[in-house]
């Protein structure tokens, strides 16, 4: 059985594991205040072109976002996503757990009113709207206000924000005194992709905390913060401890951000797996099947009949995304490092005798 289900299906990268391998016996103080945490946060820093960025390392995606959304917001606010936000829609109601209101922005030029192009994402104007009605409503005092725009680069979606787009969204969060979040989860993916025009410089200049994604690239586990305008939460390791999100092997986290941004390992890792999918998108297309989302990066949305999603499932595993109708099934299909040439040929013979 092959396995596009996701882009953490497997451990670790070779050049990480290999990595992980050489440094196994050594001994290091633990909660991130080792050597090799420190290496990662200058290389860090070296490529997102800020010497002054804070960076802090988490153990995943679903601690990450509720940790910074928590630590930054005050008790009243709220976090501003699209319907279709990791965090609106599968991470468990975490965010409301730590006691903060997902605020959904209705989707006009979001996913579901203005086409695959902008799938998934938060138009500049709508979110202008958004705050222009909250704050002219009298009864604001008695309402969850909004204290953070959460976006994801790449979207949920795979789609991707133009460099226009995030100075608009930018621009508008300078306006209001709100910071712009943004989930990095499959950052290199977005990076690598040859629709993108954003740079990961580009990202620290135009939002005010992201996190780089290790977990869906290449890492065993682990997600690095970057706190780009001196904004890093008074006592924030605290806080993360208290929300269990602090590895106390911390260097672990350390030695793979320190091999992923070592000889461009990272972005290798984006542009290939982007490649793959680009791939995989021809295969879907010229077997005749549609696509719900026409997705630059390394997660592609074939339409199956729901025959053919039956039949195909027999040969390979994938991850169902959402029912079109009631006789076909959006799924999902998910390229990374560890999709091999193997896997590429398998699916095509699966694809040919659908």
């Amino acid at each position: 059985m092959i396995s596009f289900e996701s882009d953490y299906i497997c451990g670790a990268h070779p050049e990480v594991m290999k990595r992980l391998e050489e440094t196994n016996l050594e001994r290091h103080t633990g909660y991130g205040m080792d050597e090799y945490c420190e290496s990662a946060r200058r290389k860090i820093r070296e490529a997102a072109g800020m010497e002054d960025a804070e960076v802090e390392f988490l153990v995943g995606g679903t601690q990450t976002n509720a940790v910074v959304i928590s630590t930054m917001l005050a008790d009243c606010e709220g976090v501003i996503a699209a319907p279709t936000g990791h965090v609106s829609t599968h991470e468990a109601g975490a965010v409301e757990y730590t006691g903060h209101k997902v605020l959904e922005i209705p989707p006009k030029t979001a996913a579901g009113g203005g086409g695959a192009a902008h799938a998934g994402k938060i138009d500049a104007g709508d979110l202008r709207e958004f705050l222009e009605t909250f704050y002219s409503d009298g009864n604001r005092e008695h309402m969850v206000y909004p204290g953070m725009v959460y976006i994801s680069y790449p979207t949920e979606f795979g789609t991707l924000y133009s460099r226009s787009e995030l100075e608009g969204l930018s621009e508008v969060c300078r306006c209001y005194g709100i910071p712009l979040f943004i989930d990095g989860a499959r950052l290199g993916y977005g990076l690598m992709s040859p629709a993108a025009d954003v740079t990961l410089r580009d990202i620290a200049e135009l939002c005010d905390v992201f996190y780089i994604g290790g977990t869906k690239m290449g890492a065993l586990c682990g997600e690095a913060v970057v706190f780009t305008k001196g904004n890093k939460p008074e006592r924030f390791v605290t806080l993360v401890k208290q929300r269990g999100g602090l590895l106390a092997k911390g260097w672990l986290l350390g030695v793979q951000f320190d091999a992923l941004f070592t000889d461009d390992l990272y972005f290798r890792i984006g542009r290939y797996a982007d490649g793959m999918a680009e791939r995989m998108k021809a295969m879907f297309l010229a077997k005749g099947l549609e696509l719900a989302i026409d997705s630059p990066t390394n997660q592609q949305f074939p339409v199956l009949e729901n025959g053919q999603m039956e039949k195909l499932a027999e040969k390979a595993a994938f991850t169902f995304w959402e029912k079109k109708d009631e006789n076909h099934t959006v799924v999902r299909f998910a390229a990374s490092w560890s999709t091999t040439e193997e896997d590429m040929q398998a699916l095509e013979e699966a694809l040919e005798e659908l």
